[in-house]
């Protein structure tokens, strides 16, 4: 499998430089900037992404690129650009030419293969406050911007690029020319892995990995739960086991209406009812992260209890997807990211099972294609990300039986009604929150002191950023008419207009 690998110095944007090259049905990794593993034959690039260091500083991210091939394309990306020139003689200074924001950038060389077919002129998106003031003598400047002379430039003689810009953003007009020039033109990728050829691949090599060895899965009702099923049960069939825990903690009627949907899909899949147990260990608790412990430490028992009844397992599948191995290592800066905060934990490290994770090469709009590939039912793979701790974390405060129901009849009310809208798929993620305070209203000709919901909806590509969704007027005077004259206990909604950052998706 071709691939383009990734070094990693910390930029807040390599993880889009790797969805664009995915977009071109390439495949490409990440890995930090000094773990570069050895180079095989299916290499056909390497990316040497933003930082925010400087190269001139004591502790500046230094790769060893002496395992490189010297014919191996190599292309360099803002702190990659100015490493690439200042490691070989050239200069790099951080006073007169900083430059942040858009720039209209001129191309000095039109027949460099990075440069095919881009305008003359054209929009770019800068992000750098050190700049390459002088080049090493074998190296030619193919595009600049008005304050920055060495925008772009090329090796002579050598397949070695470097550009001070942002490529990757959408804000560069052209950026996406630039990088199918090099992933496809200059590294000739053919552009091959499909959800397709993906799924063929996978179950080849999960059927040689788990041969007649039996495998426990943990479904939560999700997109990436769901699709790593489908594909273990098209590799390895009745060997699977899949375990769906109803904590109480679910959306209303999700457990009954999720276990119709496996068992329509083929999967062997057994409910295990523990609600009462989850809720009764979440009384008293009003900390946030002692109510994500709580809820995964049941999660964890309760899924071991059943998988212990499983005779032989040897395997534990999770829906690991590429996101969360690239958080695993980190480089530290600008991409380190905030762990996700909705998880609910890892299995016990004495279960003494192998791991397999079918999904940990995907981004998530990935596993929705493969998912869309696999036949999964549209009503889980359209599915908007759900917490693990569920509404555990949308009840703020103590999670008592009486708030998870009446916030689960407002969540039914606002995610149908988006439905019904033709609003849902628009949205990234949607969801309601239980406020742990009460304020006046009036009802009828009484007064009541009630509790307030909070409706939130949010744009995204991943999570790691959000904006917030401009819903119709009309359709929030509709959801919250409905949910204080149907759901009971409820006398106020408010819309949460904040994005992430500085606010983050979930409220705990």
């Amino acid at each position: 499998m071709e691939r383009i690998l990734i070094l990693d110095f910390g930029s807040q944007y390599t993880m889009l430089i790797a969805r664009r090259i995915r977009e071109m049905n390439v495949y490409c990794d990440i890995v930090p900037f000094n773990k570069i593993p050895a180079i095989s034959p299916d290499v056909k690039g390497i990316i040497l992404s933003g930082s925010p260091s400087s190269v001139r500083a004591e502790n500046a991210p230094q790769p060893d690129l002496s395992g490189v091939p010297a014919d191996l394309p190599i292309l360099g990306i803002c702190y990659g650009a100015q490493w690439l020139a200042w490691k070989f003689g050239g200069e790099v200074t951080s006073s007169g030419s900083r430059e942040y924001g858009r720039a209209k950038l001129s191309v000095k060389d039109k027949g460099d293969d990075l440069m095919k077919d881009i305008p003359e002129e054209s929009q770019v998106w800068m992000s750098h406050g050190d700049t390459i003031t002088a080049l090493p003598s074998n190296y030619k400047v193919i595009a600049s911007t008005a304050s920055v002379a060495n925008a772009a430039f090329r090796v002579e003689g050598r397949p070695v690029w470097g550009i001070q810009f942002h490529a990757e953003v959408h804000h560069s007009e052209f950026g996406k020319q630039i990088l199918r020039n090099y992933v496809l033109g200059i590294c000739g990728c053919a552009g091959s892995w499909t959800p397709a050829s993906f799924i063929e691949s996978t179950v080849a090599s999960l059927r040689e990995q788990i041969g007649s060895d039996k495998v426990v899965l943990g479904l939560s009702g999700g997109v990436d739960s769901s699709v790593a099923a489908l594909l273990l049960h098209k590799a390895i069939g009745a060997q699977l086991h899949c375990i769906f825990v109803d904590s109480g903690l679910l959306r209303k009627d999700e457990f009954t209406s999720v276990l119709a949907s496996y068992k329509g899909m083929g999967l062997n899949v057994k409910g295990v009812e523990a609600s009462e147990r989850f809720l009764g260990d979440l009384k008293g608790i009003t900390e946030p992260e002692a109510k994500r412990k709580a809820i995964g430490r049941d999660f964890v028992e309760v899924f071991n209890a059943e998988a212990e009844k499983i005779q032989d397992v040897r395997w534990l599948a999770q829906g690991t997807i590429y996101p969360d191995v690239i958080e695993s290592s980190a480089v530290p800066g600008a991409s380190a990211t905030i762990k996700s905060h909705h998880n609910v934990g890892g299995l016990p490290k004495d279960m003494k099972l192998k791991v397999v994770e079918p999904l940990r090469l995907l981004f998530k709009d990935e596993v929705r294609r493969v998912g869309a590939a696999l036949g999964l039912d549209p009503e889980i793979l359209g599915r908007h990300p759900f917490p693990g701790p569920g509404l555990g974390i949308r009840v703020l405060g103590e999670v008592t039986p009486e708030k998870v129901a009446i916030l689960q009849e407002a969540d039914a009310i606002y995610i149908s009604a988006l439905k019904r809208w033709n609003l849902y798929n628009g949205i990234w993620q949607a969801g309601t929150i239980l406020l742990p305070i009460k304020s006046v209203g009036v009802m009828g000709d009484e007064r009541t002191y009630e509790y307030t919901i909070a409706l939130r909806a949010v744009t995204s590509v991943d999570g790691m950023t959000a904006d917030w969704v401009h819903l119709p007027y009309d359709f929030m005077a509709e959801v919250s008419d409905t949910i204080v004259r149907g759901v009971k206990g409820v006398n106020r909604v408010v819309y949460d207009i904040c994005s992430k950052p500085p606010a983050t998706i979930e409220w705990e």
